[in-house]
Protein backbone atom coordinates (compact mmCIF):
# COMPACT_ATOMS: atom_id res chain seq x y z
CA UNK A 1 0.00 0.00 0.00
CA UNK A 2 1.38 3.35 -0.76
CA UNK A 3 1.85 6.32 1.54
CA UNK A 4 0.52 9.76 1.39
CA UNK A 5 4.19 10.92 0.92
CA UNK A 6 3.80 8.78 -2.42
CA UNK A 7 0.38 9.74 -3.34
CA UNK A 8 1.93 13.90 -2.40
CA UNK A 9 4.74 13.39 -4.89
CA UNK A 10 2.44 12.19 -7.93
CA UNK A 11 -0.05 14.85 -6.98
CA UNK A 12 2.80 17.26 -7.30
CA UNK A 13 5.10 15.88 -10.26
CA UNK A 14 1.64 16.20 -12.19
CA UNK A 15 0.98 19.75 -11.27
CA UNK A 16 4.55 20.79 -12.06
CA UNK A 17 4.25 19.04 -15.71
CA UNK A 18 0.90 21.34 -16.40
CA UNK A 19 3.28 24.45 -15.58
CA UNK A 20 6.24 22.79 -17.64
CA UNK A 21 4.14 21.93 -20.70
CA UNK A 22 2.48 25.21 -20.41
CA UNK A 23 -0.38 23.36 -21.08
CA UNK A 24 -3.14 26.26 -20.99
CA UNK A 25 -0.98 28.14 -23.77
CA UNK A 26 -0.97 25.20 -25.95
CA UNK A 27 -4.76 24.62 -25.51
CA UNK A 28 -4.90 27.83 -27.05
CA UNK A 29 -2.50 27.55 -29.74
CA UNK A 30 -3.83 23.94 -30.56
CA UNK A 31 -7.17 25.54 -31.30
CA UNK A 32 -5.75 28.12 -33.24
CA UNK A 33 -3.30 26.00 -35.55
CA UNK A 34 -6.59 23.67 -36.22
CA UNK A 35 -8.91 26.74 -36.95
CA UNK A 36 -6.47 27.35 -39.99
CA UNK A 37 -6.59 23.59 -41.18
CA UNK A 38 -10.00 24.41 -41.91
CA UNK A 39 -9.41 27.24 -44.74
CA UNK A 40 -11.49 26.26 -48.12
CA UNK A 41 -7.66 26.60 -49.81
CA UNK A 42 -5.46 24.65 -47.00
CA UNK A 43 -4.96 22.03 -49.15
CA UNK A 44 -3.76 23.79 -52.35
CA UNK A 45 -0.56 23.35 -50.79
CA UNK A 46 0.29 20.33 -50.09
CA UNK A 47 3.70 20.45 -48.47
CA UNK A 48 3.14 22.97 -45.83
CA UNK A 49 -0.75 21.63 -45.32
CA UNK A 50 1.32 18.61 -44.00
CA UNK A 51 3.58 20.43 -42.41
CA UNK A 52 0.47 22.27 -40.58
CA UNK A 53 -0.99 18.99 -39.60
CA UNK A 54 2.40 17.79 -38.04
CA UNK A 55 1.91 20.68 -35.89
CA UNK A 56 -1.43 20.39 -34.73
CA UNK A 57 -1.09 16.61 -34.18
CA UNK A 58 2.31 17.22 -31.60
CA UNK A 59 0.11 19.57 -30.08
CA UNK A 60 -2.49 17.46 -29.53
CA UNK A 61 -0.51 14.40 -28.02
CA UNK A 62 1.12 16.60 -25.38
CA UNK A 63 -2.56 18.40 -24.44
CA UNK A 64 -3.88 14.50 -24.40
CA UNK A 65 -0.66 12.70 -22.74
CA UNK A 66 -1.08 15.41 -19.99
CA UNK A 67 -4.61 15.31 -19.62
CA UNK A 68 -4.17 11.22 -19.18
CA UNK A 69 -1.51 12.29 -16.28
CA UNK A 70 -4.09 14.46 -14.90
CA UNK A 71 -6.75 11.77 -14.71
CA UNK A 72 -4.71 9.47 -13.30
CA UNK A 73 -3.15 11.76 -10.49
CA UNK A 74 -6.85 12.32 -9.83
CA UNK A 75 -7.92 8.84 -9.91
CA UNK A 76 -5.05 8.21 -7.57
CA UNK A 77 -6.13 10.55 -4.99
CA UNK A 78 -9.51 9.08 -5.51
CA UNK A 79 -8.64 5.32 -4.44
CA UNK A 80 -6.75 6.60 -1.65
CA UNK A 81 -9.44 8.43 -0.30
CA UNK A 82 -11.80 5.80 -0.89
CA UNK A 83 -9.53 3.28 0.89
CA UNK A 84 -9.64 5.10 4.26
CA UNK A 85 -13.68 4.50 3.76
CA UNK A 86 -12.92 1.01 3.12
CA UNK A 87 -14.18 1.35 -0.52
CA UNK A 88 -11.45 -0.27 -2.49
CA UNK A 89 -8.71 -2.40 -1.70
CA UNK A 90 -5.09 -1.93 -1.22
CA UNK A 91 -4.20 -3.77 -4.65
CA UNK A 92 -6.49 -1.60 -6.20
CA UNK A 93 -4.91 1.57 -4.96
CA UNK A 94 -1.40 0.21 -5.41
CA UNK A 95 -2.76 -0.41 -9.29
CA UNK A 96 -3.93 2.97 -9.74
CA UNK A 97 -0.47 4.32 -8.04
CA UNK A 98 1.11 2.53 -10.88
CA UNK A 99 -0.12 3.62 -13.70
CA UNK A 100 0.15 7.54 -12.17
CA UNK A 101 3.50 7.08 -11.96
CA UNK A 102 3.99 5.14 -15.41
CA UNK A 103 2.05 7.74 -17.57
CA UNK A 104 4.22 10.74 -15.06
CA UNK A 105 7.79 9.15 -16.22
CA UNK A 106 6.79 9.00 -19.38
CA UNK A 107 5.66 12.05 -20.07
CA UNK A 108 8.77 13.77 -17.66
CA UNK A 109 11.56 11.77 -20.16
CA UNK A 110 9.64 13.03 -23.49
CA UNK A 111 10.05 16.78 -21.45
CA UNK A 112 13.15 16.43 -21.53
CA UNK A 113 13.68 16.03 -25.47
CA UNK A 114 13.77 19.69 -26.74
CA UNK A 115 16.12 20.02 -29.81
CA UNK A 116 14.18 20.32 -33.04
CA UNK A 117 16.00 16.59 -33.93
CA UNK A 118 14.63 14.62 -31.26
CA UNK A 119 11.06 13.96 -32.64
CA UNK A 120 12.73 12.80 -35.88
CA UNK A 121 13.37 9.08 -37.11
CA UNK A 122 16.45 8.21 -36.92
CA UNK A 123 19.62 5.88 -38.81
CA UNK A 124 21.40 3.49 -36.32
CA UNK A 125 24.46 1.80 -37.93
CA UNK A 126 25.94 -0.72 -36.11
CA UNK A 127 30.16 -1.30 -36.53
CA UNK A 128 31.80 -4.53 -35.20
CA UNK A 129 35.29 -3.50 -33.64
CA UNK A 130 38.52 -5.42 -34.28
CA UNK A 131 38.59 -9.20 -32.25
CA UNK A 132 36.90 -11.22 -35.75
CA UNK A 133 34.43 -13.60 -35.01
CA UNK A 134 33.61 -12.42 -31.30
CA UNK A 135 33.02 -8.89 -32.00
CA UNK A 136 31.23 -9.67 -34.61
CA UNK A 137 28.58 -11.72 -32.52
CA UNK A 138 28.59 -8.86 -30.15
CA UNK A 139 27.58 -6.64 -33.09
CA UNK A 140 24.62 -9.30 -34.02
CA UNK A 141 23.72 -8.98 -30.22
CA UNK A 142 23.32 -5.36 -30.48
CA UNK A 143 21.22 -5.22 -33.35
CA UNK A 144 19.09 -7.65 -31.81
CA UNK A 145 18.84 -5.53 -28.70
CA UNK A 146 17.62 -2.41 -30.75
CA UNK A 147 15.40 -4.03 -33.08
CA UNK A 148 13.91 -5.99 -29.97
CA UNK A 149 13.52 -1.95 -28.34
CA UNK A 150 12.19 -0.53 -31.37
CA UNK A 151 9.69 -3.15 -31.64
CA UNK A 152 8.53 -3.02 -27.90
CA UNK A 153 7.55 1.02 -28.24
CA UNK A 154 5.81 0.18 -31.67
CA UNK A 155 8.97 1.75 -34.31
CA UNK A 156 8.97 0.00 -37.45
CA UNK A 157 12.93 -1.08 -38.14
CA UNK A 158 14.11 -1.31 -41.83
CA UNK A 159 17.05 -2.73 -42.65
CA UNK A 160 18.65 -0.76 -45.44
CA UNK A 161 22.41 -2.45 -45.34
CA UNK A 162 23.74 -5.59 -43.35
CA UNK A 163 27.22 -6.81 -43.97
CA UNK A 164 27.66 -10.33 -42.85
CA UNK A 165 30.28 -11.75 -40.40
CA UNK A 166 32.84 -13.94 -41.91
CA UNK A 167 31.94 -17.06 -39.46
CA UNK A 168 29.00 -15.23 -37.40
CA UNK A 169 27.28 -12.20 -36.44
CA UNK A 170 27.85 -9.35 -38.76
CA UNK A 171 30.67 -6.69 -39.73
CA UNK A 172 28.08 -3.81 -39.86
CA UNK A 173 24.36 -3.16 -39.75
CA UNK A 174 22.46 0.06 -41.07
CA UNK A 175 18.85 0.59 -39.72
CA UNK A 176 16.44 2.83 -40.28
CA UNK A 177 13.64 3.20 -37.30
CA UNK A 178 10.70 5.12 -37.95
CA UNK A 179 6.94 5.42 -37.72
CA UNK A 180 6.90 6.67 -33.94
CA UNK A 181 7.89 10.17 -32.40
CA UNK A 182 11.17 10.50 -30.79
CA UNK A 183 13.00 7.56 -32.37
CA UNK A 184 16.30 9.86 -32.31
CA UNK A 185 15.59 11.48 -29.31
CA UNK A 186 15.68 8.99 -27.30
CA UNK A 187 18.05 6.60 -29.06
CA UNK A 188 20.44 9.43 -29.49
CA UNK A 189 22.13 8.32 -26.35
CA UNK A 190 23.32 5.07 -27.71
CA UNK A 191 26.03 6.73 -29.81
CA UNK A 192 29.33 5.55 -28.76
CA UNK A 193 31.64 2.44 -27.89
CA UNK A 194 29.98 -0.58 -26.70
CA UNK A 195 32.23 -3.09 -24.64
CA UNK A 196 31.36 -6.62 -24.29
CA UNK A 197 33.20 -8.50 -21.52
CA UNK A 198 32.41 -12.77 -21.55
CA UNK A 199 33.78 -15.93 -21.94
CA UNK A 200 33.90 -16.30 -25.56
CA UNK A 201 32.03 -19.36 -27.45
CA UNK A 202 34.10 -18.56 -29.52
CA UNK A 203 37.61 -19.63 -27.79
CA UNK A 204 38.66 -23.16 -27.50
CA UNK A 205 40.38 -22.36 -24.28
CA UNK A 206 36.91 -20.43 -22.48
CA UNK A 207 38.82 -17.45 -21.96
CA UNK A 208 37.23 -14.17 -20.89
CA UNK A 209 37.45 -11.51 -23.86
CA UNK A 210 36.12 -8.55 -24.49
CA UNK A 211 34.75 -7.00 -27.86
CA UNK A 212 33.88 -3.72 -28.77
CA UNK A 213 31.51 -2.38 -31.09
CA UNK A 214 30.73 1.28 -32.10
CA UNK A 215 26.72 2.47 -32.83
CA UNK A 216 26.29 5.78 -34.67
CA UNK A 217 22.97 7.33 -34.74
CA UNK A 218 21.65 10.07 -36.95
CA UNK A 219 18.77 12.14 -36.77
CA UNK A 220 16.69 10.59 -40.49
CA UNK A 221 15.62 13.38 -42.52
CA UNK A 222 12.78 13.99 -44.39
CA UNK A 223 11.09 16.26 -46.64
CA UNK A 224 10.43 18.81 -44.47
CA UNK A 225 13.86 19.24 -43.92
CA UNK A 226 16.41 21.10 -45.85
CA UNK A 227 19.71 19.70 -46.81
CA UNK A 228 21.94 20.81 -50.08
CA UNK A 229 24.00 17.72 -51.40
CA UNK A 230 26.54 19.42 -54.19
CA UNK A 231 25.36 17.35 -57.20
CA UNK A 232 28.86 17.81 -58.64
CA UNK A 233 30.13 15.40 -55.56
CA UNK A 234 28.52 12.63 -56.04
CA UNK A 235 29.07 9.66 -58.09
CA UNK A 236 27.19 5.88 -58.21
CA UNK A 237 28.15 2.52 -58.28
CA UNK A 238 25.78 -0.08 -59.01
CA UNK A 239 26.34 -4.13 -57.69
CA UNK A 240 24.73 -7.67 -57.34
CA UNK A 241 22.92 -8.24 -54.15
CA UNK A 242 23.64 -10.93 -51.98
CA UNK A 243 21.66 -12.71 -49.30
CA UNK A 244 17.93 -13.55 -49.16
CA UNK A 245 15.82 -11.51 -51.84
CA UNK A 246 15.04 -14.11 -54.68
CA UNK A 247 17.06 -14.77 -58.07
CA UNK A 248 16.30 -10.92 -58.96
CA UNK A 249 18.45 -9.97 -56.33
CA UNK A 250 21.33 -11.96 -57.11
CA UNK A 251 21.08 -11.63 -60.78
CA UNK A 252 20.18 -8.10 -61.33
CA UNK A 253 22.88 -5.07 -60.05
CA UNK A 254 19.96 -3.24 -57.74
CA UNK A 255 22.26 -2.65 -55.28
CA UNK A 256 23.64 1.20 -54.93
CA UNK A 257 27.39 2.79 -53.69
CA UNK A 258 27.07 6.62 -53.56
CA UNK A 259 29.94 8.06 -52.61
CA UNK A 260 30.11 12.01 -51.77
CA UNK A 261 33.03 13.97 -51.66
CA UNK A 262 32.59 16.00 -48.07
CA UNK A 263 34.43 19.01 -47.38
CA UNK A 264 34.37 20.09 -44.11
CA UNK A 265 33.02 23.89 -44.12
CA UNK A 266 35.29 24.51 -40.81
CA UNK A 267 38.82 23.08 -41.57
CA UNK A 268 38.45 22.36 -45.71
CA UNK A 269 39.50 18.83 -44.72
CA UNK A 270 38.13 16.35 -47.40
CA UNK A 271 36.30 13.47 -46.79
CA UNK A 272 34.19 10.52 -48.76
CA UNK A 273 30.93 9.68 -47.40
CA UNK A 274 29.93 6.12 -48.54
CA UNK A 275 26.78 4.56 -48.76
CA UNK A 276 25.60 0.96 -49.52
CA UNK A 277 21.67 0.55 -49.99
CA UNK A 278 20.20 -3.20 -50.46
CA UNK A 279 16.95 -2.92 -49.24
CA UNK A 280 14.51 -3.27 -52.31
CA UNK A 281 14.82 -5.20 -55.07
CA UNK A 282 14.66 -1.68 -57.14
CA UNK A 283 17.47 0.16 -57.97
CA UNK A 284 15.77 3.50 -58.11
CA UNK A 285 14.37 2.86 -54.58
CA UNK A 286 17.56 1.87 -53.03
CA UNK A 287 19.27 5.23 -55.12
CA UNK A 288 16.75 7.59 -53.54
CA UNK A 289 17.02 5.61 -49.60
CA UNK A 290 20.80 6.20 -50.24
CA UNK A 291 20.31 9.89 -51.40
CA UNK A 292 18.65 10.36 -47.77
CA UNK A 293 20.76 8.56 -45.92
CA UNK A 294 23.27 10.79 -47.17
CA UNK A 295 20.90 13.83 -46.02
CA UNK A 296 21.07 12.75 -43.05
CA UNK A 297 24.61 12.43 -42.60
CA UNK A 298 25.18 15.90 -43.69
CA UNK A 299 22.71 16.88 -41.32
CA UNK A 300 23.56 14.86 -38.32
CA UNK A 301 27.34 16.51 -38.36
CA UNK A 302 25.83 20.05 -39.15
CA UNK A 303 23.99 19.41 -35.80
CA UNK A 304 27.01 17.55 -33.89
CA UNK A 305 29.37 21.54 -34.79
CA UNK A 306 26.10 23.07 -33.79
CA UNK A 307 26.13 20.70 -30.50
CA UNK A 308 29.78 21.17 -30.01
CA UNK A 309 29.82 25.09 -30.31
CA UNK A 310 27.03 24.85 -27.70
CA UNK A 311 28.90 22.67 -25.35
CA UNK A 312 31.53 25.22 -25.38
CA UNK A 313 29.44 27.97 -24.58
CA UNK A 314 28.42 25.97 -21.82
CA UNK A 315 31.30 24.57 -20.80
CA UNK A 316 30.98 22.87 -17.24
CA UNK A 317 26.79 22.49 -17.36
CA UNK A 318 27.47 19.80 -19.94
CA UNK A 319 29.92 17.09 -21.68
CA UNK A 320 29.30 15.81 -24.87
CA UNK A 321 31.24 12.87 -25.89
CA UNK A 322 30.69 11.67 -29.78
CA UNK A 323 32.00 8.35 -30.29
CA UNK A 324 34.28 7.12 -26.78
CA UNK A 325 33.23 4.24 -24.55
CA UNK A 326 29.93 5.06 -23.28
CA UNK A 327 28.74 1.26 -21.82
CA UNK A 328 29.90 -2.03 -20.61
CA UNK A 329 28.40 -5.29 -20.37
CA UNK A 330 30.12 -7.71 -18.32
CA UNK A 331 28.35 -11.11 -18.41
CA UNK A 332 30.21 -13.32 -15.53
CA UNK A 333 29.99 -10.27 -13.67
CA UNK A 334 26.31 -9.93 -14.14
CA UNK A 335 26.52 -5.98 -14.54
CA UNK A 336 25.74 -3.33 -17.36
CA UNK A 337 26.85 -0.10 -16.51
CA UNK A 338 27.00 3.25 -18.47
CA UNK A 339 30.24 5.30 -17.65
CA UNK A 340 28.42 8.41 -18.70
CA UNK A 341 25.60 8.17 -15.44
CA UNK A 342 26.96 5.52 -13.73
CA UNK A 343 23.05 4.28 -14.09
CA UNK A 344 23.45 0.17 -13.92
CA UNK A 345 21.71 -2.72 -13.59
CA UNK A 346 22.13 -6.64 -12.70
CA UNK A 347 19.60 -8.08 -15.18
CA UNK A 348 21.37 -8.45 -18.38
CA UNK A 349 19.17 -10.56 -20.41
CA UNK A 350 17.10 -7.88 -20.12
CA UNK A 351 19.22 -5.29 -21.13
CA UNK A 352 19.90 -8.09 -24.35
CA UNK A 353 16.25 -8.32 -24.49
CA UNK A 354 16.05 -4.97 -25.14
CA UNK A 355 15.08 -3.02 -22.21
CA UNK A 356 17.17 0.13 -22.25
CA UNK A 357 14.69 2.72 -21.07
CA UNK A 358 16.40 2.55 -17.71
CA UNK A 359 20.19 3.76 -19.47
CA UNK A 360 18.07 5.97 -21.84
CA UNK A 361 16.67 7.99 -19.33
CA UNK A 362 19.62 8.01 -16.60
CA UNK A 363 21.18 9.87 -19.75
CA UNK A 364 18.61 12.36 -20.49
CA UNK A 365 18.33 13.34 -17.41
CA UNK A 366 21.95 13.68 -17.02
CA UNK A 367 22.88 15.67 -20.11
CA UNK A 368 19.40 17.41 -20.72
CA UNK A 369 18.95 19.42 -24.54
CA UNK A 370 18.49 22.98 -24.03
CA UNK A 371 14.65 24.52 -25.07
CA UNK A 372 15.04 25.73 -28.91
CA UNK A 373 11.46 27.35 -28.95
Amino acid sequence: MITSDQLKDILDRAQALHRYLDIDRKQMEYEEEELRTQAPDFWDDPKHAQEQMKKVKTLKRWIDDYAEVRNAADELQLAFDFYRDEMVTEDEVDTNYQRALTAIDALELRNMLRQKEDPMDCVLKINSGAGGTESQDWAQMLMRMYMRWAESHGYRVTISNLQDGEEAGIKSVTMQIEGGEYAYGYLKSESGVHRLVRVSPFNAQGKRMTSFASVFVSPLVDDTIEVYVDPSKVSWDTFRSSGAGGQNVNKVETGVRLRYQYTDPDTGEEEEILIENTESRKQLENRNNAMRLLKSQLYDRAMKKRLEAQAKIEAGKKKIEWGSQIRSYVFDDRRVKDHRTNYQTTDVDAVMDGKIDGFIKAYLMEFPTVDED
